[in-house]
């Protein structure tokens, strides 16, 4: 899987560098293939315990040049070099970026730890966000000392940490086989997407 979610990147022309955050254990000693597929524009890190610690990490071993920074989830091995353009491009404007899909689905609001529906939520401006998520470099380093400093890591993603910080994001428009691999249901869903 991790294999499929770099290898885009690897062959992406707009992308310089690539840091993968790994368990400590695998970090000290990664995966001969690692190499094979990126080459010299490798990097791995030890992440850390939580998604924040082990993007700080990466984002701390990034060159200096690297102005633009994507975050992607190993767990969304399906991403298009479109989506991966549109992100770049985006981003390059000065704000952040987050590929999404448009909510399609009913919604609806439970209290929390129970079923018992209280309303339906409005789906319209809705969107499920997805990765890779893209920022000027120095608008995403400014949200995680913000977040140090208010001791607030509430966030899921750095969009909402960058939101959070106060600067702009702007949605862009994804397709739906951008899926993330959680459940073994969804890794039903990629063996068809392999398949195809």
């Amino acid at each position: 899987m991790l294999l499929r979610a770099i290898r885009p990147f690897a062959q992406h022309p707009r992308v310089c560098r690539i840091v993968v955050a790994l368990p400590a254990e695998h970090a000290a000693q990664p995966p001969s293939w690692l190499r094979e597929v990126v080459g010299g524009r490798l990097g791995i890190v030890a992440g850390g315990a939580t998604r924040a610690a082990s993007v700080r990490a990466a984002l701390a071993a990034l060159p200096p040049e690297c102005s633009l920074v994507l975050v992607h989830d190993a767990a969304r091995p399906f991403v298009s070099q479109e989506t991966i353009d549109a992100v770049i491009d985006v981003a390059s404007t000065g704000v952040g970026a987050v590929p999404a899909i448009p909510v399609s689905d009913t919604l609806k609001r439970t209290a929390r730890g129970e079923r018992r529906v209280l309303e339906t939520v409005d789906r319209s401006g809705l969107w499920r966000a997805q990765t890779p998520q893209g920022f000027p470099r120095p608008i995403l380093e400014q949200a995680y000392r913000a977040a140090e400093e208010s001791g607030d890591w509430s966030f899921t993603d750095e969009a909402a940490l960058v939101e959070a910080a106060g600067h702009g994001v702007v949605v862009v428009p994804d397709r739906s086989s951008n899926v993330k691999l959680t459940t073994p249901e969804d890794f039903a869903v990629a063996e068809a997407l392999i398949v195809k």
